[in-house]
């Protein structure tokens, strides 16, 4: 059996992956997303954490979240949103039964992977490189040419406080690709 375990920092920030059961395009549709927000705030409400980055792909999420201070419990707003989605949209598009006995096993439907993946984030520089990863991961699997296009992204936020040009990492304009390296934080992305 494996054994699983997830970094406890109270307060912590934490870069999160959420992946759909078997890599289904949930989120290609904007009611979803707005499904998605919903469950999102309904969590916020329960168990108060600040969602610093976020993008919706259409079969994954990534986030980075910031707990409050003396709170460490990631694992547990994961659990709720995922819940909380599902009750959702079951019956509408999707089905609450599992595909295998393990899955009925653990009382899980086919909207989620089992589990996620998460990396507490331990400087600036590390942030840094999360926040740009999640900006431009919609360029990567070729949702769209530059992160500006991509309106399920907390890109337009940073751009608002001055964290970004609009044109970061753009090529509309004939700007050539950027030369963006992921290679520090590769050991725990998820896709």
């Amino acid at each position: 059996m494996s054994n699983y375990r997830r970094a406890w920092i109270p307060g912590g920030t934490f870069f999160l992956t959420i992946v759909t059961h078997r890599r289904q395009p949930l989120f290609r549709d904007g009611a979803r997303v707005e499904q998605l927000r919903r469950a999102i705030a309904k969590v916020k409400t329960e168990t108060p954490f600040e969602i610093v980055a976020a993008v919706v792909l259409p079969d994954h999420l990534h986030f980075i979240w910031k707990l409050p201070s003396g709170d460490a419990n990631f694992s547990r707003r994961v659990s709720r949103l995922k819940v909380l989605f599902t009750r959702s949209i079951v019956g509408v598009g999707a089905s609450a039964r599992a595909d295998s006995e393990s899955r009925r096993k653990h009382r899980e439907s086919d909207v989620w992977q089992r589990r996620f993946w998460e990396h507490a984030i331990r400087n600036e520089t590390e942030l840094e490189s999360c926040l740009n990863y999640i900006h431009y991961n919609p360029v990567k699997h070729g949702l769209v040419s530059c992160p500006h296009q991509w309106k399920y992204s907390s890109f337009h936020k940073w751009v608002k406080r001055g964290q970004y040009p609009i044109d970061w990492a753009c090529t509309c304009q004939r700007q050539p690709s950027p030369n963006l390296n992921f290679k520090n934080i590769a050991s725990y992305i998820k896709e």
